[in-house]
């Protein structure tokens, strides 16, 4: 019997050096910066620099995550351009697959990811439409106000038919207690986590961090 694979783990929302070093240095796969304004966890243009830049630097095999909402080609541009680039950019908004499959083809050097909000089981057959247009896809919990980081657990029977043949990420109320459930019922690539880390959004607990990945690892 194969050994069942590594689960990627993905921080995201982080808004400090010293914390996404921190969070870098002890094994997580995926560290991301959130580049909408309305998110309490929105990180400006100089601060998401620094911060990639350290991580370029202090851990270069963790992916830099980018999280933006319906941006235009130029202002993509232009945010990966210069220090502090990202290696992967999430997209969080309507974008459609052909804005997808023209943000691939303009700019090759970066991984694309998109995400959707699942507030029924037909939301999760729409994700499944844009596998042609981007390289990974990462559902998340719906919410009436809020992109993501809402800490809201997508159902579980929701997921269940799933069917990817490019590498998926679930997002959604990850943490340490309820993952072991999860893994068991599902075979995600990845799991994202963020609110439920949090000792205040943008600041994550650490020891709920270590604990993630624990969980995570006890399962493999």
């Amino acid at each position: 019997m194969n050994a069942k694979a590594p689960t990627a783990v993905k921080i995201c929302g982080i808004t400090q050096v010293k914390q996404a070093l921190e969070i870098a240095s002890i094994g997580v796969n995926a560290i991301g910066v959130i580049g909408v304004k309305s998110s309490p966890r929105f990180l400006q243009e100089v601060d998401r620099r620094k911060l990639f830049s350290e991580l370029t630097q202090h851990a270069p095999g963790v992916d830099r995550v980018w999280v933006i909402a319906d941006l235009g080609l130029d202002e993509i541009i232009q945010g990966i351009e210069g220090i502090g680039s990202p290696s992967v950019i999430q997209l969080h908004g309507n974008e459609s697959r052909e804005k997808c499959i023209k943000l691939k083809k303009r700019l090759p050097q970066i991984e694309f990811w998109k995400s959707f909000r699942i507030r029924q089981q037909s939301d999760v057959l729409k994700a499944q439409a844009f596998q042609d247009s981007v390289d990974s896809i990462l559902l998340d919990s719906w919410s009436r106000v809020n992109l993501g980081g809402t800490g809201q657990i997508i159902p579980i029977e929701f997921l269940s038919s799933a069917n990817f043949q490019i590498p998926w990420w679930l997002a959604g109320g990850i943490s340490a207690e309820w993952i072991s459930e999860v893994l068991l019922e599902l075979n995600p690539f990845g799991i994202d986590a963020s609110s439920k880390l949090e000792t205040h959004p943008g600041i994550k607990d650490i020891q709920k961090v270590k604990d993630l990945l624990k969980a995570v690892n006890n399962l493999i």
